[in-house]
């Protein structure tokens, strides 16, 4: 009985002594095409996309955000509602289903302020 209760001792010794930082899940890096400087933002990787491209979308705080693609007459042809991290969220925009022509892609917050735009060409 002493020998079980000393193993289990030395077992819950050695496992006390593991690095607690393991667990930790690591930081993405983020691309140099999409690093943002601003603390909010958005970004796509390339501005010309044929079937889907890398965003960024950087906010300050965590919370739902809206991301609207605008066609060339500023007609709102996609939107879409998420909830963000703090800090960069690397995200897909599929394309494909977009006709070939010039869009603007826009994020705002959940009063529909306009917290950052940019262009992209689908090829």
């Amino acid at each position: 009985m002493k020998k079980l209760i000393l193993v289990v001792l030395v077992i819950i010794g050695f496992a006390s002594c593991t690095k607690d930082d393991m667990f930790i899940e690591p930081t993405p890096q983020v691309k140099s095409e999409l690093q943002i400087q601003n603390s909010v933002g958005i970004k796509l990787e390339t501005p010309f996309v044929t079937s889907e491209v890398s965003m960024n979308v950087k906010m300050e705080t965590a919370g739902s955000v809206t991301i609207k693609i605008f066609d060339i007459a500023n007609r709102v042809v996609s939107k879409e509602v998420m909830n963000v991290k703090a800090g960069d969220n690397i995200l897909k925009v599929y394309t494909s289903a977009l006709p070939s022509s010039a869009y603007r892609i826009g994020l705002f917050d959940s009063k529909n302020n306009q917290l950052g735009i940019t262009d992209f060409n689908k090829l």
